[in-house]
């Protein structure tokens, strides 16, 4: 099969069965990420699955489950460490799975995770595929797996369950799906506070969608004396880039909008999509607004009750300043100026795929995307140790890699893709069992 045959064929099949070489990828990467766990901590007297379920965030959120909202830490300098900073739908599902079920709220947690990190492998690969064919959508999962902070994806945290919800949020934008698009950007925003990037990524896809569509009927009726219907799909639906950042149709069958027949009631084909397109802003940012106005409500504060929670967690943004300073500070002396060196590799890393993703031309969607959660987790006041596991749902900066690991041999690639896996599960090993992730 060519090269072209292999990008046009995957959205006639089912997109499970074309997900299955990922997800089986995905699967083997992180049962040796938990194996290297295991033996790692039998070796330092550690439980694994304590190191999985009762320690930093997973400890708030298992609370959050169990008792609700409420509980707060007050620190001897001040600080004051309320739970409501923990955003709701991860402990909701902790909950609801105890109640069905008879899982601890920590089991819950444990499973919620691990079922939402195979859910988003499968919805990257459902992005990657779609935007550079079924190739790149197997190496961005794989890549994504074996991140350096990847055993994250299995811990009782809510960074796995955030990505599923914007990975497939992102690609209800791009195939046209505006509601679905706009309900998981939703769920999102109650998912964690960087919410606000598949937000922004839907009502820019959406505004531009609606300028566009207006713009082609505006140029079409001017030419032909009536109003052509809107396009089902966004810019980017229905076509996948090809090496040179160019644009070739799919196979895949058009919406039921589209096999309409317009030349009778071309008002209801035109405003049918933009309604739907409308309702799908309309509800992206509901989940983040409706929690951050229940915080606001439950302490007195207003608009303003979110932002002390976290100021009492010391979190803010202040544009990098304070991160520029921490990395700085790593140079004033030769063994930490490794570390602060590794540092600005990194942040130089990050900025240069990104800019290479433009350059390639990715979607606007996940341009929008990948640019806030860089920023928020780039910009944030505190917590420097987290960094790494807050810039993981970034998935896309990941794509000009997967189109390189792509063109590989498959042999060499899997050597590649292996021996990156090994090292990432003996580092995760050793980082759980250590200082972890704050």
């Amino acid at each position: 099969m060519t090269d072209l045959e292999t990008r046009m064929s995957p959205p006639c099949a089912p997109l499970l069965r074309r997900a299955a070489p990922a997800l089986f990828g995905y699967a083997a990467v992180r049962a040796l990420s938990l194996v290297a766990l295991a033996v790692w901590s039998a070796a330092r007297g550690k439980s694994p699955y304590t190191l999985l379920t009762a320690r930093w965030d997973s400890l708030w959120y298992t609370r959050v489950a169990e008792l609700g909202y409420g509980y707060e830490v007050r620190l001897p300098n001040g600080d004051i460490h309320s739970n409501l900073a923990f955003f709701p739908l991860l402990p909701w599902l902790e909950r609801l799975l105890h109640a069905v079920t008879p899982l601890s709220y920590a089991d819950a947690g444990l499973v919620v995770a691990l079922l939402a990190s195979l859910a988003a492998a499968c919805g990257i690969f459902a992005v990657a595929e779609w935007v550079y064919g079924p190739r790149v959508g197997i190496c961005a999962v794989l890549l994504w797996a074996v991140l350096p902070v990847g055993i994250v994806q299995s811990m009782a945290y809510s960074e796995s369950l955030f990505t599923a919800l914007a990975a497939w949020s992102l690609y209800a934008v791009l195939t046209g799906r505006w509601v679905s698009a706009g309900v998981l950007a939703a769920l999102a925003g109650l998912t964690r506070p960087v919410g606000l990037a598949v937000v922004a990524a839907v009502w820019v896809a959406g505004v531009i969608s609606f300028v566009r569509n207006r713009s082609a009927r505006g140029m079409h009726g001017a030419h032909n004396g009536e109003h052509a219907p809107a396009p089902a799909h966004d810019a980017h639906a229905g076509h996948i880039a090809n090496g040179n950042g160019s644009h070739e149709t799919t196979c895949a069958p058009s919406s039921p909008e589209g096999a309409r027949d317009t030349t009778r009631a071309p008002s209801l084909t035109a405003d049918a999509p933009a309604r739907r397109r409308a309702l799908g802003m309309l509800l992206a940012p509901l989940g983040a607004a409706g929690y951050v106005l229940w915080v606001g409500h439950r302490t007195g504060k207003g608009l303003l009750g979110y932002l002390d929670v976290q100021a009492g967690w010391r979190n803010g943004f202040d544009g990098g300043y304070a991160f520029a300073a921490f990395v700085a500070d790593k140079f004033t002396s030769f063994p930490s100026a490794l570390a602060g060196a590794g540092l600005v590799i990194g942040v130089a890393l990050l900025i240069w795929l990104y800019v290479t993703g433009v350059r390639q031309r990715q979607p606007v969607a996940l341009l929008v995307y990948t640019g806030v959660v860089l920023a928020l987790a780039l910009c944030a006041s505190s917590y420097f140790g987290s960094k790494p596991r807050l810039l993981m749902p970034a998935f896309p900066v990941l794509f000009p890699l997967a189109r390189a690991l792509a063109r590989l041999r498959t042999s060499r690639a899997a050597l590649v893709t292996a021996g990156v896996a090994v090292a990432t599960a003996v580092y995760g090993a050793f980082w759980l069992n250590g200082s972890g992730p704050p």
